[in-house]
């Protein structure tokens, strides 16, 4: 019985501690949420001006998936994410966009969702598919950018 009231007494103080560190940890949770809700934002309506400013200028940005994709792989610095992003929207056309679970911890946030769009290269419509995000923010500007997309779905309509 002892041992028992022990082992309880140990697992709370454990659950107490992990707990404690993380609401202090999660001092920026809503602060990273909101600015990264604002460059997704800024991005879906074409305003590079607050994406611009919502941008580290060491931000990374990486794309996971096929890499015949022309906007597959990896961009660093704000200069070269503006010229990965005029690649990717002249060959992609998103036609509908829906976040459908967002999480923050300090720093990261992870939204995950469904999209469809249409390449330019086919003109072909991709048909429903799902992506994932992982973003990173420090002192109010997103410093990466790490996004998984069903690209199997995405290349079969681009290479037609």
């Amino acid at each position: 019985m002892e041992r028992r009231t022990a082992l309880k007494a140990t697992g709370l103080s454990a659950l107490a501690v992990v707990l404690g560190s993380q609401a202090r940890a999660g001092d920026n949770t809503e602060a990273s949420l909101d600015t990264v809700m604002r460059f997704m934002g800024a991005m879906g309506s074409g305003d590079m001006e607050t994406v611009g400013a919502l941008m580290a200028e060491d931000m990374i940005w990486h794309n996971e998936g096929d890499t015949t994709l022309p906007w597959v792989g990896g961009s660093e610095g704000k200069e070269a994410i503006f010229a990965f992003l005029g690649v990717f929207s002249s060959n992609f056309e998103t036609t509908m966009w829906e976040n459908t679970d967002a999480f923050a911890s300090d720093d990261t946030v992870a939204i995950f969702g469904k999209m469809n769009g249409k390449t330019t290269k086919s003109g072909k419509e991709i048909g429903e598919f799902t992506f994932a995000l992982r973003a990173k923010v420090r002192d109010g500007q997103v410093v990466l950018w790490h996004w998984f997309e069903d690209s199997f779905a995405v290349s079969q309509a681009y290479h037609g």
